[in-house]
């Protein structure tokens, strides 16, 4: 067993990647970019415990996919990190950005080779440009690029980072300590993805598949009198509405749940729990707009849906056309992408005595090809 644990820091909101997607969740191939990493470093050393830092909505999904520890982050790397050393006991801990998400394994070696050398051990790049500091060149020769994973004895990088000073990495913190820092080759390949543009500086990136993920969500719901009814984001000219916590929007929560269902997230209950005030009558279009957001952030683009909605009561078909502009519009899909279809019960069953309405919604997604950003 290795004495040593992973942490591999990922809560961030990915600001300066300016785009739709959280970086994180970039696919390549069909295996989201942290999760890429994690199984990398799994399989470059032994690791007593593998911890991933994420936020709280991510982690709930991260955990569909492998079984590591999951730590929520901070409001900074630094708190980030303080939350994931609670969890370590190992003698050692090696840190890593996700976003650093091209490391070599022979360099994750060196770093693990020469933990006895020192409290912290650093991969480094040397400087090739010139440099200035206030105007004046500086020595290159004696400056050198800090890079990560850092590997650092667990009980001083606690100690060091027990301050409200904040640092830019885990060697400044030893370093204010005294601790003695030893510097290993670094690669040019660990580039780290900041910005779109550098997606084209990392080499072990492959292309997302090209598979269509397709889900299929169901909604029922009773019709109740004295509510008003909104069925696909569509106010309906009836007298009486659904009953339900929020405002019964039966068409948009079978198109919720099959979105879901394709990205493999869950069901709409527990995005948005009925037993919750906060949605007690909430509007269903800011859900589905919630729901979209989530999906696109998670690497997904969505490709068409088609719902089934089985109503003896109301008429579907004088709304049909604005319920297909208005589930477009929230999907952000051309509406011919958006197919309503609408049938009676044959006067069988609650839905054919008028008692409510049920909805059948297929959807489907792809991953998001990151290639053509």
């Amino acid at each position: 067993m290795s004495n040593t644990t992973l942490i591999l820091l990922g809560a961030g909101s990915s600001s300066r990647f300016e785009t739709d997607v959280k970086k994180q969740w970039l696919y390549t191939g069909e295996t989201p970019l942290w999760l890429q990493v994690a199984e990398h470093f799994e399989r470059s050393a032994r690791f007593e415990k593998i911890i991933i830092v994420s936020t709280r909505d991510e982690i709930r999904f991260m955990q569909h996919f492998a079984s590591y520890t999951f730590v929520e982050g901070g409001d900074t790397r630094q708190a980030s990190l303080k939350h994931a050393l609670a969890e370590v006991t190992s003698t050692h801990v090696l840190v890593s950005d996700i976003a650093r998400c091209c490391v070599p394994a022979t360099m994750i070696q060196r770093i693990m080779e020469a933990k006895e050398a020192a409290s912290c051990i650093v991969p480094v790049l040397p400087v090739t440009d010139t440099l200035y500091h206030d105007n004046a060149p500086i020595d290159r020769e004696k400056v050198q690029i800090i890079q990560t994973p850092q590997l650092s004895v667990t009980e001083m990088l606690k100690k060091a980072l027990d301050t409200e000073t904040l640092f830019t990495d885990d060697s400044s913190a030893m370093a204010s300590l005294g601790e003695k820092i030893h510097f290993v080759a670094g690669s040019p390949d660990a580039h780290k993805l900041t910005t779109v543009a550098d997606l084209q500086k990392l080499p072990c990136l492959k292309e997302p598949s090209a598979k269509t993920l397709t889900g299929f969500g169901l909604d029922i719901h009773p019709f109740e009198a004295g509510r008003e009814m909104f069925l696909c984001g569509v106010k309906i000219d009836v007298d009486y509405g659904f009953k339900a916590h929020s405002d019964g929007d039966v068409g948009i929560h079978a198109l919720i749940d099959a979105l879901l269902g394709a990205a493999g997230m869950g069901d709409i209950g527990e995005l948005y729990p009925d037993t919750e005030e906060c949605y007690a009558g909430a509007n269903s279009k800011k859900l589905l707009a919630d729901t979209v957001s989530r999906i696109r952030s998670y690497g997904y683009e969505i490709g068409n849906i088609d719902l089934s909605i089985l109503a003896q009561a109301p008429k579907i078909l004088p709304y049909k056309e604005a319920m297909r502009q208005t589930l477009a519009s929230l999907l952000g899909i051309r509406k011919n992408f958006v197919n309503i279809k609408a049938t009676t019960a044959e006067e069988l069953g609650f839905v054919g005595r008028k008692e409510g309405v049920t909805v059948h919604a297929v959807a489907n997604l792809t991953y998001l090809n990151w290639k053509k950003i």
